[in-house]
């Protein structure tokens, strides 16, 4: 069965903070970010824009809030999946000359990413599939009739050889956990079928909350 890799990504800007603040003993931690998001077309991966000015944040931590959004962006925030297509800019934060160490940059960089997330209607992508079929003709009605079921969407149709069809068609990878079965029942072991990424779309929403489980923000 194919194994099905699934993104996240955000429907709309917002705005995030976070201020991490550690006192044990005799050092502590300080890091505070502020910054915003917005959604980027599709297969536009990620974008990072620094614009801190007046020392802020001091240029030589900025690495660190970027590091800390990157593990939030590898990490995801609502199914455990890689966030993409989105745009991070930090624009403002504090720090203190003694207790700003990098660690507490990372953490605030990824909990304010994740606040601008979970505020920016973040939504579950899943990956669409051309197939390809040569089918015998007389079985077109039921392998349309149940990709239709499942989903899909017939593209075309042709004439091939020895009373045969070619179907093209796409479909969601979830839907086709187990194709080749059903495409040998219906055709009597006569149909075949090749299939290869085409692109991704938001997922409906009974498979966006079986991905994310409890975590998914409504």
């Amino acid at each position: 069965q194919p194994s099905i890799e699934y993104y996240e990504t955000i429907t709309q800007p917002a705005e995030g903070h976070y201020r991490h603040k550690k006192q044990s003993g005799g050092a502590g931690q300080f890091g505070e970010v502020q910054l915003r998001v917005r959604p980027l077309e599709p297969e536009s991966g990620f974008v990072f824009v620094n614009k801190v000015v007046g020392g802020a944040i001091p240029t030589s931590l900025i690495p660190a809030v970027e590091k800390g959004i990157r593990q939030a962006v590898d990490e995801g925030a609502i199914s455990g999946n890689p966030i993409r297509d989105i745009e991070v800019t930090v624009y403002d934060g504090k720090y203190h000359s003694v207790d700003s160490k990098e660690i507490a940059f990372v953490i605030a960089g990824k909990k304010a990413f994740l606040d601008a997330v979970n505020k920016a209607t973040p939504i579950v992508l899943e990956p669409i599939v051309e197939l390809s079929l040569v089918i015998p003709t007389m079985a077109v009605g039921d392998v349309t009739g149940d990709l239709a079921g499942n989903r899909g969407v017939i593209i075309g149709t042709n004439a091939a050889p020895n009373n045969q069809t070619s179907l093209d068609a796409q479909a969601p990878l979830n839907e086709l956990q187990d194709y080749s079965q059903r495409l040998r029942a219906i055709t009597g072991g006569e149909g075949c079928f090749s299939m290869t990424l085409s692109h991704y779309e938001p997922a409906p929403i009974n498979v966006q909350k079986r991905v994310c489980g409890d975590s998914l923000v409504s």
